[in-house]
């Protein structure tokens, strides 16, 4: 196998990426500068030897506590909890949310072998036991996301800690024709005064 063949089936193994799109990657780095080519493996390198988990919230940082951990301006007193780093930054583009965060690292998938172990929410608990009034639970709307914000729900009820869920329903600039019936039911179960 050749270096080209690695390369190609290095980048057909992240996500969203087939054969057609790694041969095209690969060779648009072979047509670049070798200097091109050198910056994106020293980020790589980079972002392997000094990314990891905050030990607060399992946000993915390079100092630890993460920023958001850190930050004197956040309201400790809400944790929104998701299933995997990258949904802290849908959530912060949104400008709206000032408390904090905490990863689960995945959602409850039987199919898959993860269980409630393979989960963080012991740290959680222990958290929420710091004083914490209130969890949002943003987990995807799959079965596996309401399946485990149901689990997570079920393991903070003892704790007597106000727990929600985000809002589902549709989407700014949808069409009513293109909605499924699962949306639309949630939409009308999670309407307000206008």
């Amino acid at each position: 196998m050749s270096v080209i063949d690695d390369l190609v089936d290095e980048f057909a193994r992240l996500p969203g990426i087939g054969r057609r799109t790694a041969l095209r990657l690969t060779y648009f780095l072979l047509r670049s500068a070798p200097d091109d080519a050198r910056r994106l493996a020293r980020a790589i390198d980079a972002v392997a030897e000094r990314v990891h988990p905050c030990s607060v919230c399992g946000n993915l940082t390079e100092e630890d506590p993460c920023r958001i951990c850190a930050s004197p301006q956040r309201d400790r007193s809400v944790i929104c909890v998701v299933e995997e780093p990258s949904d802290i930054a849908a959530i912060e583009a949104s400008g709206e949310y000032r408390g904090v965060y905490h990863v689960l690292g995945g959602r409850l998938s039987p199919l898959d072998g993860i269980g409630p172990d393979e989960l963080a929410v012991t740290p959680l608990l222990d958290r929420v036991r710091e004083g914490v009034a209130e969890v949002i639970l943003a987990t995807n709307p799959s079965v596996d996301g309401e399946a485990t914000a149901t689990y997570v729900h079920r393991v903070l009820a003892p704790l007597g800690v106000r727990v929600t869920r985000l809002a589902r329903g549709l989407p700014v600039g949808g069409d009513l024709e293109y909605a499924d019936g699962v949306t639309i039911a949630q939409a009308l179960a999670g309407r307000r005064e206008m």
